[in-house]
């Protein structure tokens, strides 16, 4: 934590750490992928559509932008591709998704007045008690998509929702969005739904200043690694 030098970024750390548990790997890869400047970051409308209390841990669980990296440096045109990478490395995935998401299924289909509807993908969150239906388009974000998601959602709580299960989530991801179309394509919708940027680089959309400005996995391993190296040990230290 001495190498977060950012005395905010590190109370972030310490807490969410406390929070959730995570081991030394797990932090060192979300202080490398800069999870501070993200989570709690996707635009939603839950304020309107949750109670407070639920409304506000939802809000935390989603970040903008998720970063797919163990994707690779391929840039997908197609959204099977990107949903069949997604499960190819679903721990990897989960692990970006943060605590609490129990992975469903795939095109998990739904018959909806005598047809079948694909769901991307289907998680479910064990806190909040809640299925979370991700739709993945790999282009720029448009408001017919949340008309799609809306419809998604009220089949799963129709369908697939059990009694003491509270409403269904919509996550969108998008390669990329526009803050105030999206925010013009919530306004006034009944389900919780939030939309959010996916890219394979953080420094895609990183400020410059920012760049840089956290360690990486290998400089935090060589910190320890001196901090705790024999010649720095006293006689029955553990």
């Amino acid at each position: 934590m001495q190498r977060v030098k950012d005395p905010t970024a590190r109370d972030y750390y310490i807490r969410e750490t406390l929070a959730h548990g995570w081991s030394r790997s797990i932090l060192e890869i979300n202080i490398q992928r800069q999870l501070h400047l993200r989570a709690g970051k996707a635009q939603n409308n839950f304020a309107l559509t949750m109670p407070p209390a639920d409304s506000d841990m939802a809000a935390q669980l989603f970040k903008d932008p998720y970063l797919f990296d163990f994707l690779g440096t391929a840039d997908p045109r197609r959204e099977a591709e990107v949903e069949q990478a997604l499960v190819d490395h679903i721990q990897k995935f989960l692990l970006e998704l943060g605590a609490g998401f129990a992975f469903v299924g795939r095109q998990v289909r739904l018959e909806i007045g005598d047809e079948d509807y694909p769901l991307d993908l289907l998680f479910y969150h064990l806190r909040l008690r809640r299925y979370v239906v991700i739709e993945l388009k790999a282009r720029a974000f448009t408001p017919g998509d949340v008309g799609q998601l809306n419809l998604y959602l009220s089949a799963v709580d129709d369908l697939l929702r059990h009694p003491d299960d509270q409403p269904t989530i919509g996550l969108l991801l998008c390669r990329k969005k526009n803050k105030l179309v999206a925010e013009y394509a919530l306004r006034g919708l009944d389900q919780s739904i939030a939309v959010a940027a996916w890219q394979t680089q953080l420094t895609e959309t990183l400020p410059q200043e920012l760049k840089g400005s956290l360690p990486t996995v290998a400089e935090i391993e060589a910190e320890l690694a001196n901090a705790t190296a024999p010649s720095k040990l006293h006689k029955g230290d553990r």
